[in-house]
């Protein structure tokens, strides 16, 4: 579904990191608080969602799976914040991509604007997890948007009281947020055959 003129902008996120205190939640949190008015973010908990069993699926997706398809498919925009864990995505989030993706004609991520970011407590940010989350978005047919990016090293300089603090990052987000707003639309006009 996408937005169309003088309606808001409908992005689903998701911090693929639970903990009270995440560096990743605060990231989200920021992007809600930077995002103009028209901009609707509004979370996903993947806690629920069981893992991936293809006798689950044969058997009809559950509850849990068809309120996340759901909600992408409802979503005009993803934004991800993941941390990075032993060099790559957390294993609820790449979960959950499986599950949006399946099967490929139905997957909800064709097409659907995607931004990534990350925060970690390590020196080497989360690049390695957003390379290798770009890589699965791109293989399921996501449209994930090209910079900026925010890999957030030593995360817990940054963070204060679950606020990103810095004013370097908070100005990454916001820019990212506009990206992916930026290629909401382009999207919306293509859908409508106003970009050829």
């Amino acid at each position: 579904m996408r937005s169309t003129k003088g309606e808001d902008v409908r992005v689903l996120a998701v911090a693929a990191s639970f903990r009270k205190g995440s560096f990743n939640q605060a990231l989200i949190r920021a992007a809600r608080e930077l995002a103009p008015r028209h901009i609707r973010i509004d979370d996903y908990d993947l806690r629920a969602v069981p893992f991936y069993d293809r006798d689950l699926e044969a058997a009809g997706d559950p509850d849990e799976v068809t309120a996340l398809k759901g909600a992408i498919a409802g979503a005009d925009a993803l934004l991800i914040a993941t941390p990075e864990y032993n060099g790559s995505v957390t294993d609820v989030l790449k979960n959950a991509m499986d599950w949006a993706s399946r099967w490929p004609p139905d997957s909800r991520l064709k097409d659907k604007p995607v931004a990534v970011m990350g925060a970690s407590p390590s020196r080497g940010g989360t690049r390695r997890a957003q390379s290798h989350l770009r890589e699965i978005l791109n293989k399921a047919g996501a449209d994930v948007i090209d910079g900026p990016s925010l890999y957030l090293a030593r995360a817990f300089e940054h963070v204060e009281d679950g606020r990103l603090a810095s004013e370097d990052a908070r100005g990454t987000v916001r820019e990212t947020v506009a990206r992916l707003v930026e290629a909401v639309a382009i999207d919306t006009a293509q859908a409508v055959g106003v970009v050829g």
